[in-house]
């Protein structure tokens, strides 16, 4: 955990002297809170756990949104990115995927996901998170 916190702090330094992360940074802090969510999933903070399964989509999005040359700096930007990504692909996961991370991100502010949509749910943003890794990977 040492490991991940280095990290972050690197990154957050990058980002605060040149006001960017790169790609590859957006791509790796997305595994990152992938790995940071199933931790505090399996100890029961659900609220954080889920921001950071939002987290880990948005970043991965955001790596897309810097390869491509696409505007990522709204939420909208970022609907607007899984629109031309299903466009592009043809698949429907792109779309479906965003919409059930931000059930997590509503989670977090509001509370109210219960148990079984937890159970059903999370392991479908874990699907789309993968998947858009390799679009990263692809597009390198």
């Amino acid at each position: 955990m040492l490991e991940a916190h280095l990290y972050l702090y690197r990154v957050l330094y990058i980002y605060m002297t040149t006001g960017e992360m790169s790609i590859i940074e957006h791509a790796e802090t997305a595994k990152l809170f992938l790995q940071q969510s199933d931790a505090e999933f399996a100890i029961g903070d659900k609220l954080q756990a889920s921001e950071k399964l939002y987290g880990a989509a948005n970043h991965v999005l955001t790596a897309i949104a810097q390869q491509r040359g696409w505007k990522y700096n709204s939420h909208r930007d970022m609907k607007n990115v899984t629109q031309r990504l299903e466009q592009e692909y043809g698949d429907p996961i792109m779309i479906g995927g965003f919409a059930v991370a931000e059930k997590f991100h509503r989670n977090f502010i509001h509370g109210g996901m219960e148990d079984y949509e937890i159970a059903v749910d999370r392991p479908y943003v874990h699907r789309y998170i993968a998947r858009l890794l390799e679009v990263v990977e692809d597009c390198s």
